[in-house]
This record gives structure tokens, C-alpha cells and sequence, in this order.
């Protein structure tokens, strides 16, 4: 109960934040909704991954989803549609999660999220049982990217499956 109780109280945080700032550029003066444009994309990519590293997935999710649509030709919307991806992943859901990463490897190729996206698009297909697929993507990421974190945690991964 006390964890409800605290993301409620941020949820109403955010939603005072996004008001009063859509409040303030509104030029009937009345109260915004949250599905209005916010002025402010740091603060809604931030109020975002603070979810993301508090563990509220889905409003991680929300207000990543938000950023890329409302902001998609930004430095940082390649980053909220991996930010989507591990949010799925982290609730398990390793198809959506791919699809995410599949975003990024189509629409962002040159992205600095490509490494990472390659590697947890492997982690979701080995949880999903989909062995072949996944080494494939470990594969991929020593190939493209032989020399990153993310190659050194694919030789792991591929080790621990003897492979």
C-alpha cells in the first residue's frame, strides 16, 4: 500500500507539472490535460526514466510513448523507443519488447542504442525459448560491434549457453 500510495502521489506530481506548464502556455488559462502536447521535452523524457528506474513500467512506457510522438526528430527519441523496449523486457513482455528494438535497428540504425538493442533483442528470443534467434542476435552484436560492453556480455551469454 505504500508503494501505491507513492506512485500516486508522483503520478499527481507529473500531472500538476504537465498542467501547470500546459496551464501557463494555454491562452484560455484553464487547466491542460495530460494528452495535450507538454512544452517541456527534457521534462517529460526525464519524469519518464525516473519511472523507469523506480520500476513503474508502464508509466515509463506512457511517457516514453508520449516523447516519441510527440517529439520524434529528437536527439533522445531513438533512446525513449529502447527505453519502451527494456521497460517491456523488464515486465516480461519479450515480444513487445522486441518489436521495440526492431524500431530502433529500422528507423535509428545509426542510434548509440544499436549495440544495446541487438543485445537484449537475443536476452528476449533466449526468454522466449527461441534459442537459434537469440544466438543469432548475440552473434551480431560481436560482429558489428566486437569491441563494446555489449559484445563482451553477448561472449557471456553465448558461454553460458555453451555455445
Amino acid at each position: 500500500s505504500q508503494q501505491i500510495t507513492a506512485t500516486n502521489q508522483e503520478l499527481m506530481s507529473v500531472r500538476n507539472a504537465l498542467g501547470n506548464s500546459a496551464a501557463a502556455a494555454a491562452p484560455s488559462g484553464g487547466a491542460a490535460s495530460l494528452t495535450e502536447t507538454p512544452t517541456d521535452p527534457q521534462a517529460l523524457y526525464d519524469t519518464a526514466y525516473n519511472d523507469y528506474l523506480r520500476g513503474n513500467y508502464d508509466l515509463a512506457i506512457l511517457g516514453f510513448q508520449r516523447y516519441a510522438g510527440n517529439f520524434p526528430d529528437t536527439q533522445l527519441t531513438d533512446n525513449a523507443i529502447y527505453w519502451i523496449g527494456e521497460s517491456y523486457f523488464s515486465q516480461r513482455k519479450y515480444q513487445q519488447a522486441i518489436a521495440q528494438f526492431d524500431t530502433i535497428l529500422t528507423d535509428y540504425p545509426r542510434s548509440d542504442k544499436t549495440a544495446s538493442a541487438i543485445l537484449k533483442k537475443g536476452y528476449a528470443y533466449l526468454e522466449l525459448g527461441l534459442v537459434e534467434q537469440g544466438e543469432v542476435q548475440l552473434r551480431n552484436v560481436i560482429q558489428q560491434f566486437p569491441s563494446s560492453d555489449e559484445a563482451n556480455l553477448a561472449r557471456q551469454r553465448l558461454s553460458n549457453l555453451g555455445r
